[in-house]
């Protein structure tokens, strides 16, 4: 017997071994895996909604794991002395609407600082495509702005006497290819005219800047542009008048935004389809596999019925006050308004002569300032307000902050999936990247946190 139980031994032994480490890899497999943060996450249960299976949950209760905060090197450190003598000064020249200049604007203050220039306020240059006529000041304090700068960069409000009737020579960065570096192509220039106009390029090459020079950004970015007093009064005025507690939502769905984006809706109404087609221009959408494709990538904007739809999946109530953060011209505003009745807009709660001749950068001035006070905020197109609004709540520590992830709506819904098990992924999906806090602030600026 005894060579018998020795045999057995001998066979049980190694497949008892392989058996354990085969558990413990499996076992690591799960709790390691993306896919078992979700379990992880605490989900408080209480009255502020029901998705699938009857489960109370609010997404604002999910225990994070990572936050977006001010880096150290910025926040923290005192600024580097600037140089006795300039090489120059730089105008910022800036395009587009409200938050697409202010990104420029911040762009160039690093500009300058790298250079080693003086900063002479920017130039608003706004097409007749945005109805615009306001500038810097009408929109932001210049005194504030320049005492807030002091000892990040150099600032003047006009050009010394000798330089007065100068015209800058124009240096246009946006037509630049591939990574653009301003020490190379653009000091030559400023040493050489002495006063210049830039358009910052998107594809600079930030990663060889000196901290100096990113901190005079981002001392710009989230520091000194305050609006000016008269708009800051009327903004507060607005955000008093919402209903408290109160969610901001940025819905883009105007026409031009959906003719940009070369994507096609054809349940929408004939209104709809009728402005739609009158914004596209020669920007002709999509068709066939290729529209399909498209969208799957996440390319196309969600509608207002479609926002309802993941609101309801992340179990914000029907009955929450919503203030609506966009521009004229929303499209099927009734498909939100059939899910959530408390919805607020800035002209039904400003009225007024002072409110009708308001610009769009002031009209959007007052959207921006709502969105980083309000208590929470959700994106469907992460673009350049939302970039903004994201990175000024993570920088104030308001960190109810989420944009909407189309890619993976549209990729679910090809999978096949809807109904509950179309909410109960969207609900994993939106829980998982609010927990580790993507895509809700500037980098260049904030730094990760670790919880």
């Amino acid at each position: 017997m005894k060579p018998l139980n020795q045999a057995i031994q001998v066979i049980i032994k190694p497949l008892l071994t392989f058996l354990i480490v085969s558990l413990s890899i499996i076992l690591a497999l799960v709790f390691l895996s993306p896919s078992s943060l979700f379990s992880e996450l605490s989900i408080s249960k209480n009255s502020s909604g029901i998705i699938g299976n009857n489960a109370r949950f609010d997404i604002w209760s999910v225990r994070r794991v990572v936050e977006w905060r001010p880096c150290k090197w910025w926040i923290d450190a005192k600024p580097v002395a600037l140089p006795v003598k300039t090489n120059g000064y730089i105008r910022v020249d800036c395009y587009g609407g409200l938050n697409q200049m202010r990104r420029d604007f911040c762009d160039g203050v690093g500009i300058a600082r790298l250079l080693n220039a003086t900063l002479v306020l920017p130039k608003f240059e706004v097409a007749a495509y945005w109805n615009e006529s306001s500038g810097f000041a009408d929109v932001f304090d210049v005194d504030y702005f320049i005492l807030q700068m002091a000892g990040f960069v150099q600032i003047v409000k006009e050009l010394p006497p000798e330089m007065s009737s100068a015209s800058p020579f124009q240096v246009d960065c946006r037509k630049r290819k591939g990574q653009f570096d301003y020490i190379e192509s653009v000091l030559p220039l400023l040493l050489e005219h002495r006063y210049i106009s830039i358009t910052p390029a998107m594809s600079q090459r930030r990663d060889r800047y000196p901290l100096y020079a990113k901190a005079a950004l981002c001392q710009a970015c989230y520091k000194a542009l305050h609006l000016n007093d008269a708009l800051e009064k009327k903004a507060a005025q607005l955000l008093e008048a919402i209903p408290k507690p109160f969610l901001a939502l940025h819905l883009r769905f105007e026409p031009d935004m959906v003719a940009y984006s070369q994507c096609e809706y054809p349940g929408l109404s004939p209104a709809s389809l009728k402005a739609i087609d009158a914004a596209r221009g020669d920007r002709q959408p999509w068709t066939g596999e290729a529209a399909h494709v498209w969208w799957k990538r996440g390319k196309c904007p969600l509608t207002p019925r479609e926002t309802a739809f993941i609101l309801q999946s992340l179990g914000i109530p029907r009955n929450t006050s919503i203030y609506l953060a966009a521009g004229d011209g929303l499209m099927e505003i009734e498909g939100l308004k059939s899910a959530y009745r408390n919805i607020f807009i800035k002209s039904s709660l400003l009225g007024g002569e002072d409110f009708t001749r308001m610009h769009g950068n002031t009209k959007a001035a007052l959207d921006y300032y709502v969105s980083i006070n309000s208590d929470s905020y959700i994106a469907t197109y992460f673009g350049n307000m939302d970039k903004m609004v994201s990175a000024m709540r993570a920088y104030r520590g308001m960190n109810r902050t989420l944009c909407l992830n189309r890619r993976a709506f549209a990729q679910l819904i090809s999978r096949g999936l809807k109904g509950k098990q179309l909410r109960w992924a969207l609900r994993r999906v939106h829980l998982e990247e609010f927990a580790l806090g993507r895509g809700t602030a500037l980098p260049d600026c904030f730094c990760e946190f670790k919880l």
